[in-house]
């Protein structure tokens, strides 16, 4: 079980743009995170990263648990952070990876929000008409 993230971390990590005002996420933003961790290797580093916690990774680690070379997962960090998942540190030399937990929490919520509670009227509905 992953430790939570201080409430500081989750609203800096949570762009606004991302969770509407009813807290739940947008469909094509959503769309778009779910295309993103729709390669095996981005889909690795994140959940590599989720398993790291809140202080995430720096890319040497990354790179060393993945086993690709750093081109190579440069571009799929690069992705990640565009669309949001990641955020990146510099901490002098080093570049940290973290995990955005409050958008994947989003996500997650976005997914299974309304889990079980609509199918058997949408469907009772169009048979009336």
């Amino acid at each position: 079980m992953r430790a939570a993230v201080p409430a500081r971390q989750a609203e800096a990590l949570t762009p606004l743009s991302i969770i509407d005002n009813s807290k739940n996420m947008e469909t094509k933003r959503a769309a778009r995170c779910l295309e993103t961790l729709g390669h095996p290797t981005r889909l690795e580093a994140f959940r590599l990263l989720v398993k790291a916690g809140p202080e995430g990774l720096p890319v040497g680690e990354v790179m060393a648990h993945l086993e690709v070379p750093g081109s190579t997962l440069s571009h799929h960090i690069a992705l990640l952070v565009r669309t949001g998942l990641v955020e990146q540190r510099r901490e002098g030399r080093v570049l940290r990876c973290i995990a955005n937990f409050a958008l994947m929490d989003g996500l997650v919520g976005f997914l299974s929000d309304e889990c079980c509670s609509g199918v058997a009227e949408a469907v009772a509905t169009r048979d009336a008409g």
